[in-house]
């Protein structure tokens, strides 16, 4: 199975074909399956390039610490 950064790669590369004019670009989604895009559709891939950059961010993230609060009352 494809990392997340692999299927970026080819996401972005389907997304310039479509954009310098090629009719159809084919890309493996996480479960493997083939998904077509026509420039009909560029939006969608636009959309799933977007959401692997999120996911990719995602896992890169560090959590702040934790600061202990005191309620005294």
């Amino acid at each position: 199975m494809a990392t997340a950064a692999e299927r970026l790669v080819e996401a972005e590369a389907a997304y310039h074909a479509l954009q310098t004019g090629k009719a159809v670009a084919r890309v493996r989604d996480s479960n493997g399956d083939e998904v077509t895009y026509t420039t009909a559709t560029v939006s969608r891939l636009r959309q799933y390039i977007n959401d692997l950059k999120a996911e990719i961010a995602g896992a890169l993230r560090v959590a702040k610490p934790l600061r202990p609060v005191f309620n005294f009352r």
